[in-house]
């Protein structure tokens, strides 16, 4: 790539950070405000350990009495000095609102259950909807295009030195949190916290990506006219067609591509079964589809 071509992506890039600024920080605080919410009804007078910097807060808080906002800023703090030094100052920038905001927020709610009551004495309960509601503000956030800061700059430094990808970074420092609370507060922490993991992370890809009102269909089928006028004439959908090859015979052969909505799954599964019983295709959850007709 020459440099022409770099600056002109470069540009491109900041002219998406400043798109709707104003807009997405606004989103980023309601995220912040939501996720704060969970993790001061649910998961922390629990002792639930959701990962992250929350998560080490709530270990020091139980053994130290060192409240959840003080440990988070401080943490916050080093890990944004430690993103300095170790990564640039772009990746920094992008933390820093997160890592100053969400311990503030935490620490404006700490004391929302003295006037909202929510009966948090079923683990069970606490560790879905803590993790329901901490992952729809995660969501949000992740969405507007910013971070929490904590432990994503770790994800980011293991991920640059230690050659991981960011998921298996979050799974070595989320997971060794996780674990951490079996020794502070036992085996059942731990899994309700491993919980309140799981349903943080679906709650937040549902939020990012929405929830999928269509399916995308990749067929190979030796009856590809009948199939193609099937989708076009009787769904009423259009159809792309693809030049492939099989990589086994070698034999040439069309790859047809047609996105349908949910609700017409069943007919075109079984419009493709009745037409050609041997065809094979793959279909896929499409959460946005722009253009075409």
């Amino acid at each position: 790539m020459n440099v022409f071509s770099k600056n002109k992506y470069l540009k491109l890039a900041e002219l998406i950070n400043k798109k709707a600024y104003g807009k997405r920080v606004l989103e980023f605080l309601i995220g912040c405000f939501t996720v704060s919410l969970a993790y001061n009804i649910f998961i922390a007078p629990n002792n639930l350990v959701p990962g992250g910097v929350g998560g080490i807060a709530v270990i020091l808080d139980n053994l130290f009495g060192i409240s959840n906002s003080t440990v988070i800023i401080i943490a916050n703090i080093f890990l944004l000095i430690a993103s300095l030094i170790l990564l640039d100052k772009d990746k920094t920038r992008a933390s820093l609102l997160g890592t100053m905001m969400f311990p503030i927020f935490v620490k404006l709610t700490e004391n929302v259950n003295v006037w909202l009551q929510v009966d948090t004495s079923h683990l069970l309960l606490s560790a879905l909807f803590g993790g329901i509601l901490y992952g729809l503000g995660a969501g949000i956030v992740f969405r507007a295009g910013f971070t929490m800061g904590g432990t994503d700059i770790i994800n980011q430094i293991l991920s640059k030195y230690l050659k991981q990808s960011i998921g298996t970074s979050m799974l070595m420092s989320d997971g060794l949190i996780v674990l951490s609370s079996a020794i502070f507060f036992g085996m059942n922490s731990m899994l309700y916290s491993i919980i309140i993991l799981y349903c943080i992370s679906l709650m937040a890809d549902r939020v990012i990506l929405g929830i999928s009102d269509s399916k995308a269909f990749f067929i190979i089928t030796d009856k590809e006219d009948e199939v193609r006028e099937y989708v076009l004439k009787t769904l009423g959908h259009g159809v792309t067609v693809f030049k492939g090859q099989g990589g086994y015979k070698r034999h040439n052969e069309n790859l047809l591509m047609a996105v349908i909505p949910t609700r017409e799954y069943y007919r075109l599964t079984e419009g493709i079964r009745m037409i050609d019983k041997d065809a094979f295709y793959i279909i896929t959850d499409t959460y946005q589809v722009f253009g075409g007709e």
